[in-house]
């Protein structure tokens, strides 16, 4: 194909701006426009670039598209990826893939039957920090690694992702998949015991967790602990930061994700201010997942990626419920 065509589904997430963005500078790529149950929402951010807002998912699945973005709340991903997959266009979902592995596995199995290609949106694979870590070990810079401490911590988003009817948890469902695909990635090894404590230490009106904890053992045996949580205040300078310690047997590797920024003190402001200048990684998410489409190859960051890491949640939440640890059983 020598322009993909694509039409986002759902504006609800943030990160639909980004993806937009980048879309729209890509010579290779036409966005025909999008849908969403909420028209008005999705007149909000279509209505200023002239594009088309589709009065039902249908039309926008019957239009000359070949392949959607995903950026609904969590729990309709499932539904709308399904739909997609049937009408024979290919997706690219926001994380969390979705909020039960029944819904997860029909996702997956539904563009598999339809010969589509189903892509999870972990964009933290491309920054730069994250490749140069990942060669790292492959090179056996840092001997065997033995355990990985990430961190995933932001800010309290409210809308719909305090809504457990819509976004199917809080802090952990939010901020645990992208931290654990890259420890999935890096290792290349999949979790198989997890244990978590969860609860609200930060907000107490919410109707979901603000915070997690979470470790998981690796099949070869590496231990892992995660940071889920959104403590960031008001006055923090970012929303929130990725990072990892991978320690091996003769060293070790600190990665901060969003280091490439500059610190700005100004007496205007009651806070310091971060100005990210660093690498967008959206773009090779977007390149790759274009790719794809064009060379008919699978996509690297594969809907079975997206399903991994999200069932590290899902036993995060059983495991806080039961007080033990919970085994994973996926693939």
């Amino acid at each position: 194909m020598d322009i993909v065509n694509i039409g986002i589904v759902g504006f609800a997430h943030p990160h639909v701006h980004g993806y937009l963005s980048v879309l729209l500078d890509r010579n290779d790529v036409r966005v025909l426009g999008g849908w969403d149950e909420d028209a008005h929402r999705a007149a909000t951010v279509l209505g200023p670039l002239g594009l088309t807002v589709y009065d039902t998912l249908d039309a926008l699945l019957s239009s000359a598209i070949d392949a959607v973005v995903v950026c609904s709340e969590n729990v309709r991903h499932a539904e709308l990826t399904i739909a997609a997959a049937r009408s024979g266009k290919h997706v690219l979902c926001e994380k969390p893939l979705g909020t039960s592995m029944k819904d997860m596995n029909d996702m997956v199995r539904a563009c598999r039957e339809a010969g589509v290609q189903l892509m999870t949106a972990f964009p933290c694979r491309y920054f730069p920090a994250v490749r140069e870590a990942k060669l790292t070990v492959e090179r056996g810079e840092i001997g065997t690694v033995l355990a990985i401490k990430g961190t995933n911590r932001g800010t309290m988003p409210g809308d719909w992702f305090v809504e457990p009817s819509l976004s199917g948890g809080g802090a952990v469902m939010d901020h645990t998949v992208h931290v654990m695909d890259l420890m999935r990635w890096i290792l290349e090894d999949e979790p198989d015991v997890v244990y978590a404590e969860v609860g609200r230490l930060f907000h107490d009106d919410l109707a979901v967790e603000d915070a997690g904890l979470i470790h998981a053992t690796f099949r070869g045996g590496q231990k892992t602990v995660l940071d889920t949580s959104w403590s960031r205040g008001k006055s923090f300078p970012m929303r929130g930061d990725v990072t990892m310690e991978i320690i091996g047997t003769s060293g070790m590797i600190s990665v901060d994700v969003f280091a490439q920024k500059n610190e700005l003190f100004r007496d205007e402001s009651t806070r310091a201010e971060w100005s990210y200048w660093g690498d967008n990684a959206n773009e090779d998410l977007i390149g790759d997942f274009i790719q794809s489409l064009r060379s008919g190859t699978p996509a690297p960051i594969t809907g079975e990626d997206g399903l991994a890491a999200t069932a590290v949640a899902l036993a995060a939440y059983e495991s806080a419920s039961l007080g033990v640890p919970v085994v994973l059983e996926v693939g």
